[in-house]
């Protein structure tokens, strides 16, 4: 039985709260991850062992924080009756030379739809930077890793 609302830890998520996907094995580096019946495929280049089916999953956490700075954009125009039609983000990122294997540097450019006003630019700006993965990055969750019994 889980415990009375008021009992609730911050960081303990009720059921709803608990977002899950799946991730299986498809061949050579290839994994598929399901999300909500949705199929996403990951594999790794050619030169680092794998058939450079689909993009890697360092590639798809760099798409993740571009693809949620565009949304974040996307819902400021729309907001404030202004077109989205032209709007792109790009992302690029660095990876350590030295262990562990991490991502050091993520640069991410928003591109605002040419009829963007002048004075709507800072806010666009502030409102994309405030993105989900954004502020998951600056505040990390915690991390569990384990092994299923």
């Amino acid at each position: 039985m889980s415990p009375p609302e008021g009992d609730r830890s911050a960081n303990q998520p009720r059921d709803a709260d608990v977002h899950r996907l799946d991730v299986g094995h498809v061949g050579d580096d290839a994994y598929t991850v399901e999300v909500r019946g949705h199929h996403i495929r990951v594999d790794q280049p050619i030169e680092a062992g794998g058939t450079d089916t689909a993009p890697t999953p360092t590639e798809l956490f760099a798409a993740s924080l571009a693809t949620c700075v565009s949304f974040y954009a996307g819902r400021y125009l729309h907001r404030h009756d202004l077109p989205r039609s032209g709007l792109r983000v790009r992302a690029e990122f660095v990876m350590a030379t030295d262990r562990p294997a991490r991502v050091t540097s993520v640069r991410v450019v928003v591109v605002p739809p040419p009829e963007l006003p002048e004075q709507r630019r800072a806010a666009l700006l502030a409102v994309a930077s405030h993105c989900t993965v954004h502020n998951t990055l600056e505040q990390p969750p915690e991390i569990d890793i384990e092994l299923a019994p």
